[in-house]
């Protein structure tokens, strides 16, 4: 038996474009239910897609247990429904009926690791599971008719216990089930409780900006680095090995500062087994001296695609962006700072990098020791 988390990600999303790959809390809102699927129980997870940009970027953050299915154009339409791809999918692959199918919807994009992994054990005494969030809201018919309770014995909001509201994040069923029923969920259905702030399902701009606070209060915030994981770090150079500054003797020579802090930081690391680099859009031969004279596994130069360069290293190394440690200080190493799995910064960085959800704001300065800094807590 196996577990397949199944992901629909269309590419004509309406009322948000391009919905899918928009950068949600400073990455692809792909990416946060990817990210928590490759750490959990499931063996597989498919992204059912028709779009060729949600392809390639998907594939640029060398998941493992990715793969993507290129969904028919008739199941991609705005009238399609999520089971017509869901069958489409079943009928065209080597399922076993005994095998698990958890449908995973990225309009909830607060579904962690631990949520997946515990609606998972509730199949064992159920036929289907899907997930809710209590509400504690009365409502109403048009007619001035309410539905769930006695307006002559109003209740206390803290004494009543709400009802069940499914909050879109999961649907889980074994493929015999779903093929029978044509359904999603069918038979004895369990309800998995997910927290109240996950009741919000991203369908319009104004859900975005609701879902992106919440995420970064609930979420975000909340997780704690696992430096474990980390299989690979990279240094910005101007800024962070060095104080930014540029300086010249009287014969127009130029040089830089560097921290040998900074340098046995590297050394520190490959020792672990970690492999390490510098990555600079600069192409100057002082940072290349540097580079040979710490003995570094890779030095980057002139790089003006930071997060491609990285991507394709990850590719060539066999591991996942995730597992990749990088700082930088200026909006250059944006886009690879909000992607890596473990992203820091100096403290004289500029705002626009500091404002990097979950990104570890370091005391020290850029070429005062402040990629020391960062090995020491990666190593604590």
């Amino acid at each position: 038996m196996s577990v397949i988390a199944f992901i629909p990600a269309r590419g004509g999303s309406k009322s948000i474009p391009g919905k899918n790959i928009k950068s949600f809390c400073g990455k692809p809102l792909i990416f946060w239910s990817l990210k928590e699927l490759q750490s959990s129980n499931v063996d597989k997870i498919i992204v059912a897609t028709d779009s060729q940009k949600i392809k390639s970027i998907v594939e640029e953050f060398n998941f493992t247990k990715v793969a993507i299915y290129e969904r028919k154009q008739e199941n991609a339409t705005d009238d399609a429904s999520t089971e017509s791809v869901i069958l489409e999918y079943i009928e065209q692959s080597s399922l076993l009926d005994s095998d698990i199918l958890m449908l995973v919807q990225l309009t909830s994009p607060f579904t962690e690791e631990k949520h997946f992994n515990a609606a998972l054990d509730l199949l064992d005494t159920h036929d289907s599971v899907l997930s809710c969030t209590v509400a504690k809201r009365f409502v109403w018919r048009e007619d001035g008719v309410p539905l769930n309770y006695d307006i002559d014995n109003r209740p206390r909001r803290q004494d009543y216990k709400g009802d069940l509201i499914e909050n879109g994040a999961f649907y889980i069923s074994d493929i015999a089930n779903i093929k029978s029923s044509n359904n999603r969920i069918s038979g004895n259905i369990g309800i998995y409780k997910m927290p109240e702030y996950s009741s919000v399902e991203i369908d319009d701009p104004v859900d975005w900006l609701v879902a992106e606070s919440l995420m970064k209060e609930f979420v975000i915030q909340n997780k704690r680095h696992d430096f474990s994981n980390v299989k690979l770090f990279l240094s910005d150079v101007d800024g962070v090995l060095t104080d930014s500054g540029m300086y010249y003797t009287e014969k127009g020579d130029e040089f830089k500062k560097f921290s040998t802090y900074d340098g046995m930081a590297f050394q520190i690391l490959q020792k672990t087994g970690v492999k390490v680099g510098i990555l600079t859009s600069e192409n100057r031969e002082l940072n290349r001296r540097r580079a040979i004279k710490l003995g570094l596994d890779f030095d980057f130069h002139g790089a003006e695609d930071k997060l491609q360069v990285v991507t394709e290293l990850c590719k060539k190394e066999n591991i996942t962006i995730d597992q990749v440690a990088y700082i930088g200080d200026d909006i250059n190493c944006f886009s690879l700072l909000s992607s890596v799995g473990i992203a820091a910064c100096p403290n004289n960085a500029v705002y626009k990098i500091k404002a990097i959800p979950n990104i570890i704001k370091l005391r020290n300065n850029g070429g005062d020791g402040v990629v020391r800094e960062f090995v020491e807590l990666i190593l604590q």
